[in-house]
């Protein structure tokens, strides 16, 4: 009888030891970031990319995106994976999504509806309508609304270090034309801010703020997920021309003192405040992925298009497969 309890004790001795060993071990490994940088349409690859992540085996414990990345990296830090978000963005009826279309109105020519007019579907004008919206920007967005609330199914306000994957998303303050890092709040209401492109989209009021696409000031925030915690990065970039040796411009003293909407957007053309800090982050990433998307833009949503990219993303991440693999061997040793 006494030999047994030795040998359960021993065992359980081995059982504490593991334990402590295994928690240890996470303890000790480095934190893996991943950021998935802005281009509308093209964040298709992105998906394709994400499919070789995960056959790498690496672990995730934070995300940043902006723009479609805000999107793609919302929605994976709420549980979804690449097989899902292929069969999303296949599937989609982008024109209906992004254009407000409502799919009961397309066959006629105009119709006014609750005191919105339309035009095969789409919104033209919400004069006198509840609706009515004078800030810039010709779409409001609802139907993006709509698909991310029950996506995400976060209907409340959340912090967004309470999701599977720690999530922040960028976004401009285009009035004060300043980063926006949104950690907390309404996640789809968030998502959506972070992809309002200018001009297309309008803003979204948050916090008194009226924001605009992240990508204005950070369309690839390594900085951000590094700030999070992570201690090396994967990058995603969906840019094609990279401007390297950009310096920063200054503005005409007209465009310096613009308030108006459209004067600070034509500031920020001039003087691409965006691109000092890209080449940074560019540079920054650990394991940095650029699918070659030449040919392709913001808007290639056909259906075509969308396949062909998410093939050229799979593409990418097979071919920086081995740099994954070696990332993760490090991450696990628990060395920089």
């Amino acid at each position: 009888m006494k030999t047994i309890r030795i040998f359960f004790i021993a065992l359980l001795c081995l059982g504490l030891t593991t334990t402590q060993a295994q928690n240890t071990g996470k303890r000790n490994r480095l934190k893996v970031g991943l950021v998935l940088g802005g281009g509308g349409a093209k964040g298709a690859s992105e998906v394709g990319v994400l499919k070789y992540i995960e056959k790498s085996g690496i672990p995730i414990d934070y995300i940043a995106g902006t723009s479609i990345g805000s999107i793609i990296g919302g929605l994976y830090s709420c549980g979804y994976r690449s097989a899902d978000l292929d069969s999303m963005f296949r599937s989609q009826e982008w024109k209906t999504l992004l254009g407000d279309r409502d799919d009961d109105l397309k066959g006629a020519v105009l119709k006014k509806k609750n005191g919105v007019v339309y035009m095969f579907g789409f919104p033209v004008g919400r004069k006198g309508s509840a609706l009515a919206d004078s800030s810039i920007g010709a779409i409001r967005g609802d139907n993006i609304i709509h698909l991310l609330d029950s996506m995400t199914n976060r209907h409340d306000s959340i912090s967004f270090d309470k999701l599977p994957i720690p999530f922040r998303c960028i976004a401009t303050d285009y009035k004060h034309h300043k980063e926006v890092v949104l950690s907390s709040g309404w996640l789809p209401q968030s998502m959506r801010a972070s992809m309002a492109i200018p001009g297309a989209f309008k803003p979204v009021e948050i916090d008194s703020m009226e924001l605009l696409d992240g990508g204005l000031i950070n369309n690839l925030p390594v900085d951000v997920v590094r700030a999070m915690g992570a201690d090396v990065v994967i990058a995603i970039d969906l840019t094609q021309n990279k401007h390297e040796g950009e310096k920063q411009k200054k503005a005409p003293l007209i465009l310096r003192k613009a308030k108006t909407e459209f004067g600070q957007l034509a500031k920020w053309a001039i003087t691409r405040p965006d691109l000092i800090k890209y080449e940074k982050n560019r540079t920054d990433a650990d394991v940095y992925i650029n699918p070659p998307l030449k040919g392709y833009g913001a808007g290639s949503f056909s259906s075509k298009s969308i396949k062909e990219m998410i093939e050229i993303g799979y593409l990418s991440g097979k071919a920086a497969l081995d740099d994954l693999i070696a990332l993760k061997k490090k991450v696990m040793r628990g060395k920089k």
